[in-house]
């Protein structure tokens, strides 16, 4: 997850009728404004210099949809930078927008104002100039107001960007497909095609036993060295150690690690499903080697869920370098005693161990359906704290996303018999309306859960891309929410025009 090739551009608006003066006081102030941001921001802000004419504005628009590493534009009208100027540069930018509404002063300086401060710091009139007209335009934007040095508006500019970057990611991703989809499910299907039109993301298919190749070709050596990683990191299980009746299956592991991470990097993808009904040539389902390659931030979707991959993936570039982990999940079971509920969330073996609460332990099992060997995962409970699970869901003539906050708490009592990863939460506003509004929403069994992002980050995003994001959270009414889905319906078909 290379987050460092990203840029997030710095655009100042003003004019030539200040002069010369003025013009290299606004051009030092703004730069300060972005180097403040650039050393606050997870990803390097780029500043561009002061604009003052629509030539100049579309050419920077232009480039900045040209440059691959921009992952969005800020922009802030430091005086006034009458806005007709921006109507050519603003109907042709495609990358995500940020207006940020500052000035470059925190304080008024009561006693020394005159007109010369007044005409030099015209923010707070000459952003409305620049309100209106992407208004007028429809320009898709985040606007933001405040000082840079309130760490509550670095915080809000820095989900905008992560969300830009995952926008940025999604639109350049390739997602392998091992198999296809499990038989008869719905949710886990979807429309590709429509996917790489309105996300940008690749998603083909490859025969599994080409995946078996690539695990048969692992050399010994480097079976060798990655079985000894296995067993520095993680609590082993007798039986998996050098000497041990089950060594092999680890071995063999170890090889479908090598072999899955090798095919992915010599392909450039980012994500990949696997199906346990279409395995091929390999003997085990993929399961260490998948929880292994979701925390070096690889997408992942079981049963050939490639949109719950991608969701993975995207939010996996969005996190980077926050606290708290992301993972693929799946709602499983529930504890329904009354004022207790919990829900249950696993999946048969691939739970990433970024959420562990703490070193995960390596174990062996059998496995009821896939019809092949015991498959070697890595066994944990999620680290506590609050979380959001999102699911993506194809509609039809739209996808949806749906996200629910969430809080991971520790299972009510110890879970010795379930041989899985697994995390327990309480969902917000409580269980019924959670899910109740989930089912409502048609949204899926498969999701995405992260301690790391949350609705800011996700609303952001799905604005970036013109997708409908609906969220459940504390103040969620199960009449309100089927409203909003009433309401939603109307408004994203007229938005698509006739």
């Amino acid at each position: 997850m290379n987050t460092e090739a990203r840029e997030i551009w710095f655009l100042t608006g003003s004019q030539g009728l200040y002069g010369e003066d003025t013009l290299r006081q606004v051009a030092e102030q703004s730069r300060r404004i972005a180097e403040v941001l650039d050393g606050a921001l997870p990803f390097s802000v780029v500043w561009k210099p002061v604009l003052t004419d629509a030539g100049a504005i579309r050419r920077v628009c232009l480039e900045a949809n040209a440059a691959d590493a921009c992952a969005g534009v800020i922009a802030w009208m430091h005086t006034f930078s009458p806005a007709k100027m921006w109507i050519a540069g603003l109907d042709a930018l495609r990358t995500p927008l940020l207006h940020l509404h500052t000035q470059a002063n925190m304080a008024l300086p009561w006693d020394s104002i005159d007109m010369d401060f007044m005409n030099l710091n015209q923010a707070a009139h000459g952003d409305r100039e620049f309100g209106h007209i992407q208004s007028r335009i429809g320009v898709p934007r985040k606007t933001v107001a405040g000082h840079v040095e309130d760490p509550s508006v670095v915080a809000r500019i820095g989900a905008w960007a992560r969300a830009a970057a995952g926008r940025a990611e999604v639109g350049s991703l390739k997602l392998a497909r091992f198999g296809d989809n499990m038989r008869d499910v719905a949710v886990t299907e979807g429309d590709k095609v429509e996917a790489q039109l309105r996300f940008g993301v690749s998603v083909n298919t490859y025969g599994v036993n080409d995946l078996v190749a690539a695990v048969d070709a692992a050399a010994d050596a480097e079976v060798d060295a990655l079985v000894q990683e296995y067993e520095d990191a993680y609590k082993m299980a007798p039986e998996l150690r050098a000497g041990g009746e089950r060594h092999d299956s680890l071995r063999y592991a170890a090889r479908i690690e090598l072999g899955l991470r090798g095919f992915l990097e010599a392909g450039g993808f980012g994500a990949f499903t696997t199906n346990f009904e279409d395995l091929g040539g390999l003997r085990q389902l993929p399961g260490l080697a998948v929880q292994r390659l979701m925390a070096d931030g690889y997408g992942f979707g079981g049963e050939g869920d490639w949109k719950t991959s991608v969701l993975l993936r995207t939010l996996k570039v969005m996190s980077a370098g926050l606290e708290g982990g992301t993972s693929f999940m799946e709602d499983y079971t529930y504890h329904l005693v009354p004022g207790q509920e919990l829900i249950l969330g696993a999946h048969m073996l691939e739970v990433c161990p970024t959420i562990a609460a703490g070193t995960p332990s390596c174990e062996i099992h059998p496995l009821s359906i896939g019809g092949r060997e015991d498959p070697v995962r890595l066994v944990f409970d999620a680290q506590p704290g609050p979380a959001v699970v999102v699911g993506l869901a194809d509609m039809g003539e739209r996808f949806r996303l749906v996200a629910n906050e969430i809080d991971v708490v520790n299972p009510a009592e110890p879970l010795p018999n379930l041989p899985v990863a697994r995390a327990v939460w309480q969902p917000r506003p409580d269980l019924r309306t959670s899910a109740e509004a989930w089912l409502t929403a048609g949204a899926p069994h498969h999701t995405v859960l992260s301690a790391a992002v949350g609705t800011e980050e996700l609303a952001d995003f799905a604005d970036m891309l013109g997708v409908e994001l609906l969220v459940i959270d504390a103040d969620t009414t199960t009449r309100q929410f089927t409203k909003e889905i009433r309401w939603n319906q109307a408004y994203y078909r007229l938005a698509q025009g006739f």
